[in-house]
């Protein structure tokens, strides 16, 4: 274990040592313990949002003949998209993809076009069904919010045209995919209805408005409804009745997010000013954080903290609590790791926002005092930390770019950004760092 002896050291010491006669004040090294514990949520969906204004439209409502809803999102390699959408002349019905939803790629190739032939018509099985068109408890009718009689099949399935009047898919809806660069994507929600589509048997015809919905980007199965299983509570009864969006809307928001492992990583004990893992503003110095940013290697980084001379001692943390051997740190695990300190040393390390192209958590590079105020530091200091930008990777949308660590095809595969080490600051969103990690140092003496 290296130690350094600097003149500023030597001045200061005494000082932090007896300053104010603090008799708690320690006089010789002190072991700390880091705790740096991965705090994230588990989302299931990556992107979500409602559907609820027809384009050109002021304001919400149905989509009649001839208006579209369209949103954008992003998705990452492997996804699949799922919407609901209701049927409104109704009781319960509603437009979806089965529960595998709709494939965005194939391999690295996104889809494009129409897919209307993966959309079906669903009965939600909340609501005993009128003939279509006529019901009085259905919403162009009906009084109020649900006030169907309960159905006794309480169960999610294919709709059935018990009153013979049911037009096919294609007649209503026109569902098509758009790629729009990257890993984006439009959704477009067409009405090719006619006021002559619905036959009813008390003479005539009706039109058959779609009414606002929602979607998910997911990985999963299931991820609206289940075939078979009753509706679920979170609002797919409201949205399949009503053409109400409001309560799947706020679930569906609360389950939406980015669910980030943290990857191996490497710390420092140094002096002030020495800044061994970089500087803010200005490149990367090229001794290894880029590895540990945009693959989450610490190998590189370790070995040249080991060598500079500068630094009085370091390491890498790479096996979480409890793990058989080294790898990321998933919501719930922790790296830990122990260290000598005496009074005038800071602490630095990183470690990878491994849903990113070359984000990582880590105090200022000026690094964290272990003894402010001349007493040791302890407790949490997760206030201490930022997510900071390797500034060598172009940055892509977190958790969905195909040139991240967990979908890139091999290390150092995205597009190089010639970039300054900075404070994150593109237009993507991010978990608070609190929400993500939290970090606590325990001095043992």
């Amino acid at each position: 274990m290296k130690r350094y002896v600097s003149t500023v050291a030597l001045l200061i010491a005494p000082i932090l040592a007896c300053g104010d006669d603090d008799p708690t004040a320690p006089s010789g090294p002190v072991t700390f313990d880091v705790r740096i514990e991965n705090v994230s949520a588990v989302f299931d969906f990556i992107s979500s949002g409602v559907f609820d204004t027809p384009v050109g439209a002021g304001a919400p409502g149905p989509a009649g003949p001839g208006q579209t809803y369209s949103v954008e999102f992003d998705a990452p390699l492997g996804s699949n998209l799922s919407f609901a959408t209701m049927f409104v002349q109704s009781n319960d019905l509603f437009y979806a993809p089965d529960g595998a939803g709709i494939a965005l790629w194939n391999g690295t190739t996104p889809t494009s076009g129409d897919v209307t032939s993966q959309v079906d018509l669903w009965d939600a099985g909340t609501e005993v069904d009128e003939e279509p068109g006529v019901g009085a408890n259905q919403a162009p009718r009906q009084g109020g919010a649900n006030t169907g009689d309960a159905d006794a099949n309480a169960s999610v399935r294919l709709a059935t045209d018990d009153f013979g009047n049911l037009p096919a898919v294609t007649d209503v809806i026109r569902v098509t995919i758009t790629p729009l660069g990257g890993t984006r994507f439009r959704l477009d929600i067409e009405n090719v209805s006619t006021a002559g589509t619905l036959a009813v048997s008390t003479g005539g015809t009706v039109a058959v408005p779609l009414a606002p919905g929602v979607f998910v980007v997911h990985d999963g199965a299931d991820p609206l409804f289940t075939v078979g299983a009753p509706a679920s509570a979170d609002g797919l009864e409201a949205v399949a009745e009503d053409g109400d969006v409001g309560a799947l809307g706020d679930a569906i928001a609360a389950n939406t997010g980015v669910t980030s492992p943290l990857a191996p990583g490497v710390f420092a004990i140094h002096a002030v000013d020495v800044m061994p893992l970089f500087i803010d503003g200005q490149p990367d110095l090229g001794g290894g954080l880029e590895n540990l940013a945009e693959d989450g290697d610490p190998s590189f980084l370790a070995a040249t903290l080991a060598a500079n001379d500068d630094v009085a001692s370091s390491g890498a943390f790479d096996t979480p609590e409890g793990a058989a051997g080294p790898g990321p740190a998933f919501p719930g695990d922790a790296y830990t790791f122990s260290f000598e300190a005496s009074p005038g040393d800071y602490l630095s390390f990183a470690t990878m926002f491994v849903q990113s192209n070359d984000l990582f958590f880590g105090p200022d590079s000026n690094g964290l005092s272990l003894f402010p105020g001349g007493n040791a530091v302890s407790g949490d200091v997760t206030a201490d930390i930022d997510l900071w930008d390797g500034g060598t990777e172009v940055n892509e949308a977190p958790g969905i770019g195909s040139n991240q660590a967990p979908r890139q095809a091999g290390a150092d595969t995205g597009a190089d950004e010639g970039g300054d080490v900075r404070l994150e600051d593109d237009a993507f969103d991010y978990p608070a760092t609190a929400a993500t990690i939290r970090v606590t140092i325990t001095p043992r003496n």
